[in-house]
């Protein structure tokens, strides 16, 4: 019987958390047919290849590229109707692929995922980070799918050009720009991920977004536009303008370099409040020490992303941060 599903697994280095993922995919397709199960190697060192093969992946060799590229060459090779992309370091639930399956029964859609969810032993941080998400309930029409959660139809896929190459990160973004104008992308609370990746310290926020931030302005700047894309774009490079204002006016007045930098360090808090206030809304927690938590996070959430206009920090620079 041929695999109604091919599973596209992009990894490197992935030998802590591979096993893990591939064995909740195996759970969860226990009772919805066989999967196809392509894991995309880029490089590894370490013992990924072997983990893949040994819980029954094909492995796929595709060193050096970015991890748009190597989607993109495992979705060639897959074999099924539908395509799914999971993350090395994700979980997913046990309704996922019946979640699945339910969801493309409707013709209309072509794509369908979720937002990821926070491990259970999360830091502080994480269980903060989690709130920048929003997770829906039931099944709700989107714009937007996360990469590493993510089902959508192979001719589809195919037909629109797949993952754009020329981007390092933000290319889920960039995709569901163009998915949208297909068909219906939308969220389905089945179809749980767990992500053991997000960053457990203020330092590997800050770093992930330096890293993210330059694509998602590339990205968020592409045609269509709408409000909330404008504000997004707006809002690092308002920043990083006061910072820098600040710096100069600091080099050139060095006697008022307080007060410059008071200045700017407020505007960089009052311009985060209003993503810290939309984070403490969301969850369980209401309390003062959650708010300040909020504020906290995106405020390494909102620097990284002005940061990142004028630094560029590399994947490995990320993943140094997020093992610290």
């Amino acid at each position: 019987m041929s695999a109604w599903i091919s599973v596209i697994i992009p990894a490197r280095n992935a030998g802590a958390t591979l096993e893990a993922c591939l064995g909740s995919i195996h759970e969860a397709s226990a009772k919805t047919g066989p999967v196809e199960l392509l894991v995309a190697d880029n490089g590894s060192t370490d013992a990924t290849a072997a983990i893949a093969k040994r819980l029954a992946a094909t492995v796929l060799s595709v060193p050096g590229l970015r991890v748009s590229a190597v989607r993109n060459r495992a979705a060639r090779t897959a074999q099924a109707p539908l395509l799914a992309f999971v993350d090395a370091d994700h979980r997913v639930g046990p309704a996922w692929f019946e979640g699945v399956r339910t969801a493309f029964a409707d013709a209309s859609i072509v794509a369908a995922g979720a937002e990821y969810l926070a491990p259970d032993d999360a830091t502080w941080v994480q269980r903060t980070y989690d709130r920048l998400r929003l997770h829906r309930p039931g099944r709700q029409d989107v714009t937007w799918l996360p990469s590493g959660n993510l089902a959508i139809r192979a001719d589809v896929f195919q037909r629109i050009g797949g993952f754009d190459e020329s981007l390092e990160t933000c290319e889920d973004v960039d995709l569901c720009r163009r998915l949208v104008t297909r068909g219906r992308l939308v969220a389905d609370e089945a179809l749980a991920s767990v992500h053991y990746g997000d960053p457990r310290t203020l330092r590997a926020v800050l770093a992930g977004e330096v890293w993210r931030g330059r694509d998602n302005l590339r990205v968020t700047l592409r045609p269509p536009m709408n409000l909330r894309s404008v504000l997004s774009a707006v809002q690092p490079l308002v920043t990083i303008a006061v910072l820098a204002a600040a710096v100069l006016l600091m080099l050139i007045d060095w006697r008022h370099s307080l007060q410059y930098l008071t200045g700017a360090a407020t505007f960089a808090v009052l311009a985060t409040v209003p993503r810290a206030v939309q984070m403490a809304l969301r969850g369980s927690g209401r309390s003062p020490s959650v708010l300040v938590q909020c504020l906290v996070v995106a405020l390494a959430f909102d620097l990284g992303r002005a940061v990142a206009i004028v630094v560029r920090a590399t994947h490995a620079t990320r993943a140094e941060a997020r093992s610290s």
